[in-house]
């Protein structure tokens, strides 16, 4: 059992407390509040003048399917064989040993969505997993079916189109390669009670979409793409999370009315292609103030993980408050992946992931000097 101690605990639930105690016991929060008796057998960890927040939530990485300093060898995100590859599981790429998972977890970021690349219309299935290297990616695996990646854009068509001569070299193809594998996907599932049914593991992950089982997580920058994916989304009534989001402050009252979530970034990339020109780092306070709900993204290895407290410092340097920006890489990320009841917060019941700061992790010169993972310190 532990417990840390006077420390400023930024719940993420509704409460600061000065001062404060959590305990932790068998790896999930037993305590937050004051004047809490600490049992005599507790290893007490000192936190005065520090800051306690939630562990932080990449909500859209790469990391582990792409190994870095590896080159080639390491490149595992992309299936570009086939431009429709819904069959594909990133959890079978993961590198548990990758040096960029170990660095995310000295950075205070405990849990990270891991996707498949954009270079496919239809690319695989996402998962989520915690930070700290085991042996094996299962022992480090909070959910499995965590979304399908679709892709809109300029990826797939240079992919494919201009790299293969093959469809998409449109935006029209790449619509209608996403959609045909729906109808596909529907034909599938009223198929199944035949005799001579049979079994598909692409369709299949499909057809959890089509259940609403998982979500459909959908890399577009530009707005008429962003418009685009949510027009298929609903022609096939489908839950949805708008990736990267670029000029989603262009279509905000559509996403705010729709309530469709946005993970934005990365932020601090430059404008590397004719999509990212309008660019702006204003986004995260432009979809707050418009009401749109949002996460905040590193796209590890486009910027590291392992600063993903800055990256939502430097939103506040450009409009968003202080506390939405907390939000946005704890407990709205982990609303948006599904797991609130887990992680993303600080209170009784929930995971022992938690981030012992120097000082506000919204300012540059903090340093992450405790990370907990299900009630371990990795010391």
């Amino acid at each position: 059992m532990i417990a840390l101690t006077g420390g400023k605990i930024l719940t993420m639930c509704g409460k600061t407390l000065d001062r404060g105690t959590i305990l932790v016991r068998n790896g999930k929060i037993q305590a937050v509040g004051k004047n809490i008796d600490i049992p005599a057998e507790c290893r007490v960890i000192d936190a005065a003048g520090k800051v306690i927040t939630p562990g932080l939530i990449d909500a859209h990485t790469h990391l582990g399917v792409y190994s870095e300093g590896m080159g080639w060898a390491g490149e595992d995100i992309n299936e570009r064989s086939e431009p429709v590859t819904p069959a594909m599981d990133a959890l079978d790429a993961i590198n548990p040993a990758e040096i960029g998972l170990w660095e995310a977890y000295r950075g205070g970021v405990t849990t990270v969505m891991v996707a498949p690349g954009s270079a496919n219309p239809i690319g695989g299935q996402c998962v989520i997993i915690k930070t700290p290297q085991k042996a094996t990616v299962e022992q480090m695996l909070l959910k499995r079916h965590a979304g399908l990646k679709i892709a809109f854009g300029e990826n797939p068509k240079r992919s494919h189109g201009v790299n293969h001569k093959k469809m998409p070299v449109t935006r029209m193809a790449t619509a209608a390669l996403i959609r045909e594998t729906f109808w596909q996907a529907r034909h599938y599932i009223a198929r199944q009670d035949e005799k001579d049914f049979q079994y598909n593991v692409g369709l299949e992950a499909v057809a959890k979409v089509l259940r609403r089982e998982m979500p459909l997580r959908a890399h577009a920058h530009r707005a008429d793409d962003i418009v685009t994916a949510i027009r298929i989304a609903r022609e096939f009534d489908l839950d949805i999370i708008i990736e990267h989001g670029t000029e989603a402050y262009l279509v905000a009252d559509l996403l705010a009315e729709a309530k469709i979530p946005v993970i934005v970034g990365p932020t601090l990339s430059t404008r590397s292609k004719v999509e990212l020109k309008d660019k702006t780092m204003e986004l995260p306070a432009l979809l707050f103030n418009q009401g749109v709900t949002f996460a905040m993204m590193s796209d590890h290895p486009v910027i590291p993980s392992c600063f993903l407290s800055v990256y939502a410092g430097l939103a506040v340097r450009y409009g968003l408050p202080k506390d939405q920006a907390l939000r946005m890489i704890t407990c709205d990320a982990a609303k948006i992946l599904g797991l609130a009841d887990r992680i993303g917060s600080l209170a009784p019941g929930m995971d022992a992931d938690l981030v012992v700061w120097s000082e506000d992790p919204m300012l540059i010169s903090a340093s992450p000097e405790i990370v907990m993972v299900d009630g371990q310190t990795g010391e």
